[in-house]
């Protein structure tokens, strides 16, 4: 080989590195213009992903100049038409360089901060009717009663996914890039904050409220979070990048899944451990029944909707669809001795209606446009939905017969959340200048409108959480079984719930319902005035749960 030939080859091989690094210069100065704001100055996330090669190579660079140019449908990447190809392909050769992270246990205690503001009394009439309002815009989290905001606090990068203690009183706030904030509404004070992770997926508390479970994907693994302190009791390593983490209240588990591994995981909530299952495909998306019975999961590159038995462990239904479900954001009610869940669907102008337990599909519902949220309460007749447009869709549940509400002109309707007794509805509209808009959920009047720039998320105990799921459709089957005859706390043809409880073992109870013939007798009772109802297992555990809402206990507070 020539002298020649070498030279020329070692001069070109410079010319090249010069504009690789030229180009990755450019690259780096248009990505800190352009998406910093949301991917963070160091690439390692903020409201948005971070950008390493664990999240970048599934993605072939022609993906990743589409995703840039155009945005993804059903989340917050917008599109950059403005930027050329070439920008966007300098912003690529950027992000693909290598970057490492870190994060220790000695990190996570390093970033504990606690507040020690002046405490406020914030009269709270009704705890289960708390809202927690997300404003991503602005970076605060507002706590509401009724139509009225009675206090805010500032959360730099806060983005969803807020949880609340058992009894409601505490409010935990996480962020994307791994913070953990905790805010005490019977002190009207925030309490502090610590960075569990680099990016975090999502938190739940166990049901006994002493620990907070973080899924984290920088690095890969759970942080579990001592609730009071916000110390870290236990980091737990875990091989691929977990969906969600939610806990169970019957029991003391908790449960994830991965977007990129077919795999169940389990944690020993009392012992701090992980055990796996095998699933057919990974869960990207699930939700648990509210009996917590099934996981109902999917995957977004697959065509089905899959139903796990817990118990049985294995796949028990399995049915072809068209475009992933938003399973997290999936809604459940209860009519005609049937119980339901409606999904929307990812990139898709339709919700879908199935019957849970039975495991059929019941409707597709055309919506005229992209949803993300479907939600209902037992005191609307409605499911609320969103489309991608100015206007709530609303769909009756006993006939799917669809109506709309008119928002602002122009402004997007995002998501819908209830009090907790169901009697408003709250309604976002997800604009840098949008609203919260506060309508009576059966009379649809405007109650209130509080101005509000991208107000991602609302947040209710009695609605978030799954173990008032299963009372809510407890309720329902109430009114339609048991209101002839029953009143909730009061006596009326027969003696009421609140008396029932308090005066009869839950066994008890269920014989009496399954058997009233029998149990008549045992009950001290001369002859029997109660039907037989003839209720479904399902049926039969949801009204015993509500009832149990109405035994005497003592207000406890968490911390």
């Amino acid at each position: 080989m020539s002298k020649k030939f070498i030279f020329s080859f070692l001069s070109v091989l410079f010319l090249f590195t010069n504009l690789l690094a030229n180009e990755v210069k450019t690259g780096e100065e248009l990505y800190n213009k352009h998406c910093a704001s949301c991917h963070g100055i160091d690439r390692t996330g903020i409201v948005a992903p971070p950008l390493s090669n664990l999240f970048l190579k599934r993605y072939s660079d022609k993906r990743l100049l589409k995703i840039i140019k155009e945005g993804l449908p059903a989340t917050q990447m917008p599109p950059f038409h403005n930027l050329t190809d070439r920008e966007i392909k300098s912003i690529i050769s950027y992000i693909k360089t290598p970057m490492n992270v870190e994060w220790s246990e000695d990190k996570i205690k390093g970033t504990i901060t606690t507040n020690r503001y002046k405490r406020k009394r914030l009269d709270i009439k009704n705890i289960r009717n708390i809202v927690v309002v997300v404003e991503r815009g602005n970076q605060k989290v507002w706590i509401m009663e009724n139509t009225d905001i009675i206090d805010k606090f500032s959360f730099k990068n806060v983005h969803g996914g807020v949880k609340f203690s058992p009894s409601g009183w505490n409010v935990f706030v996480p962020s994307r890039d791994g913070w953990v904030g905790r805010y005490d509404i019977d002190k009207g004070s925030f309490y502090g904050k610590v960075r569990a992770c680099i990016y975090l997926r999502n938190i739940s508390l166990d049901r006994t409220g002493k620990y907070i479970f973080v899924s984290c994907w920088l690095p890969k693994e759970v942080v579990i979070l001592d609730s009071k302190t916000l110390y870290p009791k236990k980091v737990i390593k875990v091989d691929g990048l977990i969906s969600a983490i939610y806990t169970l209240y019957s029991y003391d588990k908790a449960i994830f899944t991965f977007r990129d591994r077919a795999k169940l995981g389990f944690i020993d909530t009392k012992r701090l451990n992980i055990s796996y299952k095998r699933l057919n495909e990974p869960y990207e998306d699930f939700f648990i029944d509210p009996f917590e019975n099934y996981i109902v999961g999917s995957s977004r590159k697959g065509t089905k909707l899959n139903v796990y038995s817990i118990q049985e462990d294995k796949v028990i239904f399995s049915s072809k669809i068209d475009g992933m479900p938003h399973l997290a954001s999936a809604t459940f009610w209860y009519k005609k001795g049937e119980f339901y869940f409606a999904t929307p669907h990812i990139a898709k102008p339709f919700i879908t209606v199935w019957n849970l337990y039975d495991w059929k599909f019941v409707k597709k519902i055309d919506i005229g446009g992209n949803g993300f949220f479907v939600r209902t309460h037992p005191t609307t007749p409605y499911l609320w939905t969103d489309n991608g447009k100015d206007k709530v869709v609303l769909i009756r549940k006993d006939d799917y017969r669809i109506k709309t509400l008119g928002t602002i002109n122009g402004k997007r309707v995002i998501h819908t959340e209830f009090s907790g007794d169901g009697n408003l509805a709250y309604v976002s509209l997800y604009n840098r200048d949008g609203a919260i808009l506060i309508y009576d959920s059966i009379t649809l009047d405007l109650k209130g409108k509080i101005k509000a720039s991208i107000p991602i998320g609302k947040y209710n105990i009695i609605n978030k959480s799954r173990k008032y799921q299963s009372i809510l459709l407890g309720r329902e089957v109430f009114m339609e079984k048991c209101w002839g005859c029953h009143h909730q706390t009061e006596e009326a043809f027969a003696p009421s719930f609140k008396w029932i409880v308090n005066h009869r073992k839950p066994s008890d109870i269920m014989a009496q319902i399954t058997n009233p013939e029998v149990m008549y007798k045992k009950l001290g009772y001369k002859r029997n005035a109660m039907p037989k109802l003839n209720l479904t297992p399902w049926e039969l555990k949801a009204i015993l749960n509500y009832m149990m809402e109405f035994k005497e206990k003592k207000d406890v507070k968490d911390n």
